[in-house]
C-alpha cells in the first residue's frame, strides 16, 4: 500500500509546536505553582513590593539558590514581575488575589492537587482505555479529592448563597424560615457547610458515596461548628435516605454518575411536592464546537481522566462527561420526571439550572 504524503505547512507547523511547547511549560511551571503554595513563598511576596531572591530566602528560610531559580521560573511564566536593573521580583496584586490570599474568590493553587492526582493516575487510566472499563472515583490517588475541594469551593463562596439560590424561585425564603435541604454528591461538604452558616435555621444532609469523603466532611462541619444541623452519610445517588426536602442539590456532580436518570428520579420522590432540584454543572455548550475553548479544554481534559471513566465504573455507565450541555441535563430531567426546567444563572465555569416536579 502506498502511503500518500502530505505537504507540512511551515508557518502552521511553527504555530501549533509553539502551542504544544507552551503546554509543556505549563504542565511543568504548575510543580512550581504547588511548591510555591506549600512553601508559602506566594504568601510572604504579597503585598511586600519588590524583593531580592536573598530577601525572599530569608522570609521563608528557604535555601536562596533555590528560591533564585523558583523566581527566574515565576517572572518567566509573567506570575511576578523581574526588575532587572535592580535585580529584584515583585507579586503584583492581581497576582496575589490569585496564588496568595486563601479568602480569594479566584484563588486557584490548592486545586493544582487536581492535576496532580490525574498525572499519578495516569498509567490506570490508559488501561482503562484499552480494556473499556471504568475507574471509579474513590479509587483515585487522594490529592484529587483536596484538589475537587478546593477548585469547586472558591466558586461556592464566591456564587451560592450570593446569587445561585436567590436565582431559584423562592428558595432563599424557605431557607431563612427553615427548609429540609440534602446535597448528593457532597464530597468534603463545602456547599453543605457554606449553606447551613448562611441559613441557621435550616437543616442539611450531605450524601456521597465515597466514605473517606464523608470523614473528612463531618470533620469540616464540627471545625466551622455547623454540626448540630448538618448530617453527613455515605449512600448512593440512587438510595440515599430522608424524604420531604424542600431542596435537593447537586453541585458539579450528576454527570459523573452511571445513572443520572436514576438519581434524578430519586430526588424526585424524595421532595416535597412544592421542592426545587438545584443542579450545578460545569459551563457547556450543547454541541463540541460550541466547546472549543480554554475553559471547555479544562473541562474535556478533567473529563477523560475522571468524570467519564467513573460513570464507566458505575451501573447503567451513562458517560455524560462535564460537558454535557444545558439541552442533555434537561432531557435526563424530563425522562426522570421533572415537569418544569430553566436556566436559572451561568457564571463562565458553571450552569446553575432548577427543576421542579
Amino acid at each position: 500500500m502506498t502511503q500518500t504524503l502530505r505537504v507540512v505547512d511551515g508557518a502552521k507547523l511553527d504555530v501549533f509546536l509553539g502551542r504544544a511547547v507552551s503546554d509543556m511549560a505549563a504542565c511543568m511551571a504548575g510543580v512550581t505553582l504547588i511548591l510555591g503554595h506549600k512553601l508559602g513563598l506566594y504568601r510572604a511576596m504579597a503585598g511586600a513590593g519588590p524583593l531580592s531572591s536573598e530577601t525572599l530566602a530569608q522570609k521563608t528560610g528557604i535555601r536562596e539558590r533555590y528560591v533564585r531559580e523558583w523566581l527566574a521560573a515565576q517572572a518567566a511564566g509573567g506570575y511576578v514581575l523581574y526588575d532587572a536593573a535592580a535585580k529584584t521580583y515583585e507579586l503584583p496584586p492581581e497576582q496575589a488575589f490569585v496564588l496568595a490570599d486563601a479568602g480569594s474568590p479566584a484563588y486557584l493553587p490548592p486545586a493544582y492537587e487536581i492535576v496532580s492526582s490525574m498525572w499519578h493516575d495516569e498509567e490506570r487510566l490508559a488501561d482503562v482505555f484499552r480494556n473499556g472499563r471504568g475507574f471509579p472515583w474513590g479509587e483515585h490517588h487522594h490529592r484529587l479529592f483536596h484538589g475537587t475541594e478546593a477548585f469547586f469551593k472558591t466558586g461556592y463562596k464566591a456564587n451560592l448563597v450570593a446569587s445561585w439560590l436567590p436565582a431559584l424561585d423562592g428558595v432563599e425564603a424557605k431557607l431563612r424560615a427553615g427548609a429540609r435541604c440534602a446535597d448528593v454528591g457532597c464530597g468534603h461538604g463545602a456547599s453543605t457547610i457554606l449553606m447551613a452558616q448562611a441559613f441557621p435555621k435550616s437543616h442539611f444532609r450531605g450524601y456521597d458515596a465515597h466514605p473517606a469523603s464523608i470523614e473528612t466532611a463531618r470533620a469540616r462541619a464540627k471545625e466551622a461548628e455547623v454540626h448540630d444541623r448538618v448530617t453527613f452519610e455515605a449512600a448512593k445517588a440512587q438510595t440515599y435516605p430522608g424524604s420531604q426536602f424542600d431542596l435537593i442539590c447537586f453541585f458539579d456532580c450528576l454527570h459523573d454518575m452511571g445513572d443520572p436518570v436514576g438519581a434524578a428520579r430519586h430526588a424526585l420522590q424524595a421532595l416535597k411536592p412544592d421542592g426545587t432540584v438545584l443542579l450545578v454543572e460545569p459551563f457547556a455548550g450543547n454541541r463540541v464546537e460550541e466547546n472549543l475553548h480554554p475553559v471547555g479544554r479544562l473541562f474535556y481534559s478533567a473529563s477523560v481522566a475522571l468524570c467519564v471513566p467513573n460513570s464507566l465504573s458505575e451501573e447503567c455507565g451513562a458517560g455524560l462527561g462535564a460537558q454535557a450541555g444545558e439541552e442533555r441535563l434537561g432531557s435526563i430531567l424530563k425522562e426522570a420526571g421533572f415537569t418544569r426546567f430553566r436556566r436559572a444563572a451561568t457564571t463562565p465555569f458553571n450552569l446553575v439550572l432548577e427543576a421542579r416536579p
